[in-house]
């Protein structure tokens, strides 16, 4: 790949290959955007893989919140390897305590059942009480391919200050930008050295259509520009 990395979010088969034909250059496959999106059936990755070379990242997620207690993760694990088997390139997951911090006993849990497969932290970052804080505890942790972030629970536009004060502290290269991503933000974000970027209502008409293939191809444009 070069230039800037374009991940698309795809619910079917239908939505993958219409990613890969608009140019994109990885997948986050989920179900039930209705929940902000939950793991998908093994059966969903494997008819994917099967039609679409692309890199399936793959969510980890059995509810809404971004809670996992023992019986979640033990869900969990047995989803990861029936996913790994199915053609899953890697995971996204990512969990808070009650308390607002990142919760590094499930994070790592999950960390372990996937390896060597790498994974994203996704927007639970976000939502932490101590932002700062959250990034400090994910950052290291081991085979971590990228953090889903919008710099703030409330979006990009409201994330931007956020999202340069982590690019400037040296976290630019793993910053996957997402969450109310909308054109007008992405020169900035090229400015503070972000080169990944994560799209899903922007390139279709709504949750219940398919990925456009012409919007996925202005989006590849848009990111491209440097």
């Amino acid at each position: 790949m070069t230039g800037s990395l374009l991940e698309v979010i795809a619910l079917n088969v239908r939505d993958a290959v219409a990613a890969e034909q608009g140019g994109a250059d990885r997948l986050e496959v989920v179900a039930d955007m209705g929940a902000d999106g939950l793991t998908p059936a093994p059966e969903t990755v494997a008819a994917i893989a099967a039609e679409c070379p692309l890199p399936q990242m793959v969510m980890l997620r059995c509810d809404a919140t971004f809670t996992a207690g023992p019986e979640v993760l033990d869900r969990l694990r047995l989803d990861v390897k029936a996913l790994a088997q199915a053609g899953a390139a890697g995971f996204v997951f990512g969990f808070l305590d009650d308390a607002g911090t990142v919760d590094l006993a499930a994070t790592e849990a999950l960390i372990h059942a996937a390896s060597p497969l790498p994974w994203t932290f996704h927007r639970a970052v976000d939502h932490a009480a101590d932002v700062q804080a959250s990034w400090r505890a994910v950052r290291l942790l081991p085979n971590l391919a990228t953090v889903l972030t919008a710099g703030s629970p409330a979006g990009v536009r409201s994330g931007l200050p956020v999202l340069k004060s982590r690019a400037d502290a040296g976290d630019g290269s793993i910053i996957l930008a997402g969450g109310g991503l909308k054109p007008a933000y992405v020169p900035s974000l090229l400015d503070y050295g972000i080169r990944a970027f994560h799209v899903g209502s922007a390139v279709r008409e709504n949750w219940s259509m398919p990925v456009d293939q012409r919007r996925v191809r202005q989006w590849r444009t848009l990111v491209d520009r440097d």
